[in-house]
């Protein structure tokens, strides 16, 4: 298992505490660093420009921006950042990020994201396309990038992106293991899921079961396959709590899923964005209230507990095929050093 985290782009991931550390490029990057020296293999910057966590008006880090900084001053851990088609054209794009890449040493990966927040699209003067179109950009935006990246020089003519004669030098670096910069994608459409088995090398999925995961990984694999194609990495988004007694943890458990005011009708200020993101999507179940603290169903994996308890869960998910857990937790530093300590050097 590989085990990565969300930077602290919007200061912290949890909709419901306020008190968590302020977005900053200091806690951005001394969180960053730190995460490499005691174990953690990559770090996944969310791309967007509205506070979807603490409420439209809160800071948020600029994602591109802080990558590229956070590639000069580290060393060893990957670097995944989201990116929306519809907020990059992809030519201007595909040299921005090689030249990153390079920057970092190889160390670049893109989480591809196709937008669902209607709201940030038209505060920002940007096309918000409907579900099939959004995919359908998102089909010609990576073919675009990927002949950049690959070729001399690249002609394309299609619905939305016309380039002619274009060029992007230096490229990305690539190896034998890794021809480009790899390409991480979630959805559970079936637009979603073709494309990403086409032109994706890596699933990531929201939170839940291994029972509910395992099916996930099988579909996409037999998809995969269908298109000859190598085998996909599968990831996992979770929220992990590691105390020493399973008390401890379900207090813990219970200071976060607390949702202050919305009994009495005055909710925190980002749960609009939330209802506004599901109203958006095509989830398999509707997902609880209880959930709105945790964002991208991160407790449905049950990664709370101590750690020999949290441990055996981890390799259930192994089991399925998963190799990938992208972790939030709060408050993060000292989450991540106790999770490192007792559960990926162990």
């Amino acid at each position: 298992m590989r085990y990565g985290y969300w930077a602290p782009v919007f200061g912290g991931w949890l909709r419901n505490v306020d008190d968590e550390r302020e977005a900053s490029w200091e806690n951005l990057s001394r969180l960053v660093r730190r995460s490499e020296e005691i174990g953690w293999d990559l770090t996944l910057v969310a791309e967007l420009n509205l506070n979807d966590i603490k409420g439209v008006e809160a800071p948020a880090l600029d994602a591109w921006s802080s990558t590229a900084a956070l590639a000069a001053v580290t060393r060893t851990i990957e670097l995944m950042v989201a990116v929306r088609p519809n907020f990059h054209q992809p030519a201007l794009f595909a040299k921005q990020s090689a030249n990153i890449d390079r920057i970092s040493g190889g160390r670049l990966a893109l989480n591809v994201v196709s937008s669902w927040w209607a709201k940030e699209a038209e505060s920002y003067g940007l096309q918000f396309d409907q579900h099939d179109d959004r995919y359908a950009r998102t089909t010609e935006w990576l073919q675009v990038l990927d002949s950049l990246w690959t070729r001399p020089r690249t002609d394309f003519e299609g619905r939305y992106y016309a380039l002619k004669d274009a060029i992007v030098e230096p490229k990305p670096l690539s190896s034998a293991g890794r021809p480009r910069p790899v390409i991480y994608a979630g959805g559970e459409s079936e637009a979603a899921k073709t494309l990403i088995a086409r032109y994706c090398d890596a699933y990531v999925m929201h939170g839940d079961t291994p029972e509910v995961i395992a099916p996930k990984i099988a579909d996409m694999k037999a998809r995969r396959e269908a298109f000859g194609l190598p085998p996909m990495q599968f990831g996992m988004a979770g929220y992990a709590i590691v105390r020493d007694a399973t008390a401890e943890a379900e207090r813990e458990l219970e200071r976060i899923t607390t949702i202050p005011g919305l009994a009495k009708g005055t909710p925190p200020p980002g749960f609009a964005n939330f209802d506004q993101w599901l109203s958006g999507t095509e989830l398999e179940r509707e997902l609880k209230v209880r959930e709105y603290s945790v964002s991208n169903r991160g407790l449905r994996p049950g990664f709370v507990g101590p750690p020999e308890a949290i441990r055996e869960r981890i390799q259930e998910f192994e089991a399925v095929g998963l190799d990938l857990l992208l972790l939030q937790m709060s408050p993060q530093e000292e989450e991540m050093e106790r999770f490192a300590a007792q559960i990926i050097r162990r």
